[in-house]
């Protein structure tokens, strides 16, 4: 028998992908290359470094911002000045009035009678006044008449007088006494006339004065008259509420029917005027100072961009103005870093959405 030899079964290959042996021998790889990775790597880290840098010295380094900052504006609390019934309101919550308009109307009832009293009163004091001048006049009239009658009495003393001197210069055998006598007591009824002429005057006079100062005390009582007329139409007129400013309506708390009295306000008018107070922490303030420009951001409205300016920096921190002030000298201290509120004008007007109490995140440019 023939033998017969089997020739031996090679070994599978294993094949990568791209059809070389798995087995075959990888060429090393170039220096060049491995350079190149290194080269672009740090290239990135230099451009990132250089990026990061310019991006502060731009975009950080020259501003100071803080998101404790709010819309704020003035608010004006409505009260009445006189206390009554609510007639009407004209008005409703959130809504837009103008400076002038006709917001409440009180019952004027009470407030008519009380003026319509006033000027009663006021035309009787004028009344009484004129009266008391004509006193004066009519005084003023007996003065000039006992003044003409003291120079009559005064007349008739002096001739009463000379002709008692002349008795007494002629020779007694040549006048009789009883001439003598009739001299002497003319010139004695002359010097009592004389006398009560004067007291006249005198009386005249101090009616005069009497007139005078009832005069000053009706005009007195009149002007007290024409201020209480005055004030009863001031009333009047409060019973008609009107707009202090141009504005917003909030906190509405009036109803027709109500009774209101100047202790209780009845509404608040919101202006349209609103700026930023923003409470920068103290280590912010050193290059920061009024008419710097300032970017506002708002938290209700991302897409509305603002522009402002510092208009001024309160002079003190806001712990400093607080209802109870913090008190250092006492127990131990932790130090905490205080805020200033910094007052921001807009450089928009008229910005209807935006109200007193809305966050905001100004950014202020302290440097150029």
């Amino acid at each position: 028998m023939t033998s017969q030899t089997t020739a031996p079964t090679p070994d599978p290959v294993l094949l990568k992908v791209d059809g070389t042996p798995a087995g075959a021998a990888q060429p090393p790889a170039r220096p060049g290359r491995r350079r190149r990775l290194a080269a672009l790597l740090a290239g990135a880290v230099v451009l990132g470094g250089i990026a990061g840098t310019a991006y502060y010295l731009i975009q950080v380094a020259p501003f100071e911002s803080t998101d404790d900052a709010f819309i704020d504006g003035h608010v004006i609390a409505i009260s009445p000045q006189v206390s009554g019934l609510v007639a009407a309101v004209h008005f409703d919550d959130n809504q837009m009035v103008h400076k002038g308009d006709l917001l409440v109307e009180l019952d004027p009832t009470d407030y008519r009678v009380a003026l319509d009293q006033a000027r009663g009163a006021e035309v009787a004091a004028k009344g009484k006044v004129e009266e008391a001048r004509a006193g004066v006049d009519a005084a003023s009239s007996a003065v000039l008449e006992a003044q003409a009658a003291l120079h009559s009495a005064q007349a008739t003393f002096e001739n009463a007088d000379i002709q008692l001197r002349r008795e007494q210069g002629v020779d007694v055998r040549a006048r009789s006494q009883r001439d003598l006598d009739t001299a002497v007591a003319n010139r004695k009824t002359a010097a009592a006339a004389l006398e009560r002429a004067q007291a006249r005057r005198r009386a005249a006079e101090a009616q005069v004065a009497e007139a005078r100062a009832k005069v000053t005390a009706e005009e007195g009582d009149y002007q007290k008259a024409q201020a209480d007329t005055q004030k009863a139409e001031v009333d009047l007129d409060h019973c008609r509420i009107l707009a202090a400013a141009d504005g917003r309506i909030a906190g509405k708390a009036v109803d027709p029917g109500a009774y209101v009295t100047p202790a209780n306000p009845l509404f608040q008018i919101v202006p349209t005027q609103v700026w930023v107070v923003a409470n920068f922490k103290e280590t912010q303030l050193r290059h920061m100072r009024p008419g710097q420009p300032v970017q506002v951001a708002v938290d209700a409205y991302p897409n509305l961009n603002l522009t402002g300016k510092v208009d001024s920096i309160q002079s003190g921190t806001g712990s400093r103005f607080s209802v109870i002030p913090a008190e250092n000298a006492t127990g131990n201290f932790v130090k905490i870093v205080q805020r200033v509120p910094v007052k921001i004008l807009l450089d928009q007007t008229g910005l209807d959405q935006l109200s007193p109490g809305m966050s905001v995140e100004p950014k202020v440019r302290v440097r150029s």
